[in-house]
């Protein structure tokens, strides 16, 4: 049976299949979920919230998610560059129509780094 992501508010409701969330990203009390195809849905509710959420309706899979910082969550299945230097975080479809360069801190980068090399050395991704 498919697993699906529900997010609401007062005026929507989205259900989305966790492979579809590329990203979510913060700022204050307002998070952003941007979905493939640059699809994008604003809520009321801050990102440790989204987090409790994610680990709740999706269980194991929630694993696919990371979070850096305070402000970002990804997919770690749409990673595709990590710059530390230029503070740089480069996701992507795998057919590359769409990607979305993001920005973050050095010491998160440099973290998320170890863990995408961790995973291959265990054959994760």
């Amino acid at each position: 049976m498919q697993q699906y992501f529900i997010m609401s508010n007062s005026d929507e409701l989205v259900r989305v299949t966790p492979d579809r969330i590329v990203y979510i990203t913060a700022d204050g009390n307002y998070s952003t979920l941007m979905l493939t195809g640059e699809k994008q849905h604003v809520f009321s509710i801050n990102l440790g919230e989204i987090q409790k959420r994610l680990e709740n309706q999706l269980k194991a899979e929630s694993q696919q998610f990371i979070r850096i910082g305070k402000s970002l969550i990804i997919n770690c299945n749409y990673i595709y560059s990590i710059h530390i230097g230029k503070q740089r975080l480069i996701l992507a479809d795998r057919q590359f129509q769409h990607h979305y360069e993001l920005s973050a801190s050095r010491d998160a980068l440099r973290e998320l780094k170890s863990v995408v090399e961790a995973d291959i050395k265990q054959e994760k991704i």
